[in-house]
């Protein structure tokens, strides 16, 4: 059976509830996805089971956007893994797989708002166990209240640094080191767009303030050169950035934490074959989108950190841009009704959009640091393909990030190359001076996630299934 609805959204963050409420309030049948438990995305993700803290932020927004959608009354899918998505004449066709089995809904209209994911840049020994990625680790201290180890190396670039380290000292946990790949200067370079959000600012100080306070400094433009330990993590050595000898020094550790930013999920915008743009700042590909959220496939429409990373502020305001867009283009409201209802909107998402991507480009690692990776290092983590693997295909004639897909199995594990297509493309710019325009972006192809086959399938007798008879010999 298949569920027919106005518009389908594909994501329960803040861009994707948001934009949920306004449609319903806007009277569209809306149909909203997510493989979390609960709405609220990464940012709002809550430990169920566990109290929440006194003066827990995003836990109190993170409520209030939940009643808001409950509210609504809009058809919200939690724990459904899409795994592909189908687009006609007529329409989009989402496929889900939920714990009761293979469900399809039709939508005139598809709102993609499916966030962001975890860059990594890799080092020698990140495969070893105890190491993590400082957005999972933010997951598993948000919704799980865990540990990711006793005595904490946080390493990488970005403002997740500073929450990550907070949250294991606030949680009892010993941060051995902060480790940030980008200069203190990287820090005030835009400081004009940062003082836009002084709420914000002040959450970082107090980040900060809670690492001084356990006597916490983070070490600047410096870099992981190795994670060392048999099999698991027993120390980090760090250097320069880009891998010239001198000022080595070991940390004793149990756990780290590596993480160099986000990027934006591109695999159902890839798949639908709309088109992307490159943004050099913050070092990642994005659907491209106009000023109403709209793309270039008609009713199809990306907000949030897919549309690029702008950050929890400027998320619900594309949100509802987008929303007021696909109700313009369904006749749900006239135009005169959209451009009023948008003016105020597009400013304060502009706005707002500004300072996440200051903070977004604060996360981008130094193109340097992809000169430090040893010919031993692990890049595709899925295939163990190492660095020397990778170059020995670029040197053969791999341009593209596809051609190497093609020459090593680079990217095609169960993790899609989400975890190894940035730095491999980082290697092919390096090794050959091309852009990464010209190194292009992997095929989007479904499955979207692994999916178990049976499950698709579901229950069936092999005795009532129709068989061919025989070719006569």
């Amino acid at each position: 059976m298949i569920h027919q609805c106005d518009v389908a959204i594909l994501g329960a963050g803040p861009a994707g509830a948001s934009a949920a409420i306004e449609a319903r309030a806007r009277g569209i049948s809306v149909v909203v996805f997510d493989e979390a438990p609960a709405a609220g995305g990464q940012v709002y993700r809550i430990a169920a089971a566990i109290r929440p803290a006194q003066h827990d932020h995003d836990r109190a927004a993170g409520d209030a956007l939940r009643a808001s959608l409950a509210e609504s009354r809009a058809d919200v899918r939690v724990g459904q893994r899409v795994w592909d998505v189908e687009h006609d004449s007529d329409g989009f066709t989402i496929h889900a797989l939920g714990e009761d089995g293979p469900s399809r809904v039709r939508a005139r209209a598809l709102i993609v708002a499916n966030g962001a994911q975890e860059r990594v840049v890799p080092v020698a020994g990140w495969e070893r166990p105890g190491v993590i990625g400082l957005a999972a680790a933010t997951v598993l201290l948000k919704a799980q209240r865990v540990l990711p180890g006793h005595n904490v190396v946080v390493a990488g670039t970005g403002p997740l640094l500073l929450v990550v380290a907070a949250a294991i000292l606030k949680g009892g946990g010993r941060v051995a080191a902060v480790i940030d790949a980008n200069p203190r200067s990287a820090w005030i370079a835009d400081w004009r767009t940062l003082v836009t959000r002084p709420d914000l600012l002040l959450r970082g100080a107090a980040w900060l303030g809670t690492l001084v306070a356990h006597g916490v400094t983070p070490i600047a433009a410096r870099a992981i050169r190795s994670i060392d330990g048999n099999p698991t993590v027993t120390g980090v050595t760090i250097g320069h950035v880009d891998g010239r000898s001198g000022n080595e020094r070991t940390i004793a550790c149990d756990a780290v934490c590596l993480g160099h930013g986000l990027t934006p999920a591109t695999d159902v915008t890839r798949l639908l074959c709309i088109d992307h743009v490159f943004g050099e700042a913050a070092g990642s590909w994005h659907a491209q989108v106009d000023a109403d959220q709209c793309s270039s496939l008609s009713r199809l429409y990306v907000c949030g950190d897919a549309a690029g990373v702008a950050g929890a502020a400027a998320a619900p305001l594309q949100g509802r841009l987008a929303a007021l867009a696909a109700a313009r283009d369904l006749g749900h409201i006239d135009a005169a009704t959209f451009t009023s209802s948008t003016a105020s909107l597009r400013r304060e998402a502009v706005r707002a959009a500004g300072f996440g991507a200051a903070m977004n480009a604060l996360s981008t690692p130094p193109s340097a640091i992809v000169q430090s990776m040893t010919p031993e290092t692990v890049v595709c983590l899925c295939e163990h393909l190492t660095r020397k693997e990778l170059d020995a295909a670029v040197t053969a004639g791999a341009a593209t990030f596809n051609d190497l897909k093609s020459a090593t199995r680079c990217g095609m594990g169960p993790c899609g190359g989400r975890l190894c297509e940035d730095a491999a493309a980082r290697l092919i710019a390096l090794n050959t001076g091309a852009t990464r325009v010209m190194i292009g972006q992997a095929t989007g192809r479904p499955p979207l996630r692994p999916v178990e086959l049976d499950a698709l399938v579901g229950k069936f007798d092999y005795d009532a299934l129709p068989m061919a008879q025989p070719a006569p010999l």
